[in-house]
């Protein structure tokens, strides 16, 4: 029983690993980055239902503090990092996702996700009301308010110019050109601490007592 047991760890021991390489392979981060944020991701999924994956609630805690208000910004986050649409974060989903805010992210993909993250209905284009919705979003997350007077400004003047073939809305190619003249768009989707993880948080990196020949039971 001792013996079963014991090759039964091995070999998830040995499975984890190999989806750390996986991982890794398929994203920014290399495997150490993988192992750090598997651990992060541990604790993240365990502060306030330990379940084995982050919910919604502690999402919201763990990036931005409000797991008890509502912020669009934030659900609109959580909606897109949640790859399978279940109403949780699996560990895949939070490498793959983070992965996009990585330095070395292809810029591409970064204007596709936010681009993404004002969709809100997911039609493919960023309508007037999804615009202003956003605009609010991000003003009450820095704690501030503006007359409505001059968000209806922002967003007509953003409509405006991005809007190039007169539809009064935006589409990908439309929101890739107004990015080009406006880099600063998507100034956050870039975290620059995500290129040094295991740097940063040297605690976050596991090292396997198990030696590479104790990975295939019956050796």
């Amino acid at each position: 029983m001792h013996s079963l047991k014991k090759c039964f760890c091995l070999k998830k021991t040995r499975h984890l690993l190999e989806t750390h390489d996986t991982l890794s392979s398929e994203t920014c981060f290399t495997v150490n980055d993988v192992e750090a944020l598997y651990v992060l991701y541990k604790r993240l999924s365990s502060s306030i239902i330990d379940d084995g994956h982050i919910h919604k609630e502690e999402f919201l805690q763990a990036i931005f503090s409000c797991s008890d208000r509502q912020n669009l910004f934030a659900d609109r986050l959580f909606d897109l990092f949640d790859l399978k649409r279940n109403g949780i974060i699996e560990f895949g989903e939070f490498v793959r996702s983070l992965s996009i805010f990585h330095p070395k992210a292809p810029e591409e993909d970064k204007i596709t996700f936010a681009f993404r993250v004002y969709d809100l209905k997911n039609t493919g284009y960023i309508e007037r009301d999804e615009l202003k919705d956003m605009v609010l979003a991000i003003l009450q997350e820095l704690k501030l308010t503006l007359p409505n007077d001059v968000v209806e400004e922002i967003v007509h003047k953003t409509i405006q110019e991005a809007d190039l073939n007169g539809d009064g809305r935006i589409d990908p190619h439309e929101w890739m050109e107004l990015v080009a003249r406006y880099p600063s768009l998507i100034k956050n989707m870039t975290l620059p601490y995500l290129e040094e993880v295991t740097a940063l948080f040297p605690c976050f990196v596991m090292t396997s007592k198990v030696r590479d020949s104790e990975l295939v039971c019956g050796k």
